[in-house]
């Protein structure tokens, strides 16, 4: 298949673990004391483990999997609000068909939707604008949530609403970004890390400088890696060799679809939409300071916590992971998914304790869905 299997090929592929096993030797990189480097990205760990990456790659490197999926690192308590707003009379709670059977602390969007709820599954916050024009008499919510990935399409949603006047859209606005929870982690006494494979999506957006912070203050290695498995090792290579030669930039490996920049037309439409929120909650890492945006006041009539006055516009309620669900430590590189004792017990993708084992990109779900068996054990 052209453009995608010049990247699978296994003899680059053997030529890049060789090269990352001599360059791993020669910084005196051991099983014992490995080279920890952190993937940002919830689609990297599941290419990591659908490529089997991390039973080819030298001992001496270990992945860190980082709060790289934006519906796993929604607390409980947003998702509570969101089936708040779901249950009340005469709205039309639209949501991307991930976030459906995220746990809340009685019931998921899903459980809600079999309760009553008008919850229905859309591919797109356009989608959502147009059941808006066809349903006047409907208050229509969409649950924008992501990084800056998504945050365009959504920003570009709210200004085509507020040019037709449609009043009856509102976005509840879970957008978050990337740089501050990596702050977050370098600034953790506890985290032990090395250097970092950067999110590829998100970089498409955003450009490759956002990320000059983590060499430039903390002296850690970063490369934008695509997500094939020659990219993966392709990055990892690159991020050794700045530690054998004792340096730490920001490079740039995807560069066939990340601009050094940024999408400047992407970037505009979240400007002109979106402020940053003084604090957001993470799950696992709690409120980290400008790490969410909300909809700017030009753009409050569109903004569904201040019509529904729920979440940063109301009164929080504070609310624990459940009992025995170890997601936030897995989300934030303390835990590796087949130590939390539920993993492929009380949470399966059948019956999930935890978001990590429901969305695509969560990384109890690469451990299941590409070790099974393998990683219980």
């Amino acid at each position: 298949m052209k453009f995608a299997s010049e990247f699978r090929d296994p003899a680059l592929a053997k030529a890049l673990l060789a090269e990352i096993a001599r360059t791993a030797d020669e910084i005196g990189a051991t099983k014992q004391k490995p080279v920890s480097i952190m993937e940002i990205c919830g689609g990297h760990t599941h290419s990591i483990f659908r490529y089997g990456l991390d039973r080819l790659i030298h001992d001496g490197i270990e992945f860190i999997h980082g709060p790289g999926c934006p519906v796993c690192v929604l607390p409980r308590a947003r998702v509570d609000e969101c089936i708040e707003i779901a249950q009340k009379p005469g709205v039309v709670f639209c949501t991307f068909g991930d976030a459906m059977r995220v746990p809340g602390s009685k019931l998921s969007l899903l459980q809600a939707k079999a309760a009553g709820a008008d919850v229905r599954m859309v591919y797109s916050p356009l989608d959502a604008l147009e059941i808006a024009r066809r349903s006047p008499e409907k208050e229509v919510v969409f649950f924008g949530l992501g990084f800056e990935t998504t945050t365009p399409s959504t920003a570009l949603a709210i200004a085509q609403a507020a040019r037709e006047g449609l009043t009856n859209f509102t976005v509840f606005c879970n957008h978050i970004t990337v740089p501050e929870p990596i702050k977050a982690l370098l600034d953790d006494p506890h985290m032990c890390l090395d250097g970092f494979i950067g999110p590829g999506h998100v970089s498409m957006v955003i450009g490759i400088h956002p990320y000059d912070f983590i060499a430039e203050d903390y002296g850690k290695p970063i490369v934008v890696a695509g997500f094939e498995p020659t990219d993966l090792l392709q990055s990892v290579l690159m991020v050794l060799r700045q530690i054998a030669e004792g340096v730490a930039r920001v490079e740039n490996q995807y560069a066939r679809v990340v601009p050094e920049h940024g999408n400047t037309v992407s970037l505009a439409a979240m400007a002109e939409v979106y402020e940053k929120r003084p604090s957001f909650e993470w799950r696992g890492l709690g409120e980290i300071d400008a790490s969410g945006l909300r909809i700017r006041d030009k753009y409050r009539a569109f903004d569904a916590e201040e019509k529904f006055g729920i979440g940063y516009a109301g009164v929080r309620a504070v609310v624990e992971e459940a009992e025995g669900c170890a997601c936030g430590a897995v989300m934030t590189g303390r835990m590796k998914p087949p130590a939390c004792p539920q993993f492929g017990k009380g949470c399966t993708p059948e019956m999930p304790l935890g978001a990590l084992m429901v969305s695509s990109e969560g990384a109890c779900a690469a451990y299941w869905q590409y070790g099974g068996a393998r990683a219980a054990e």
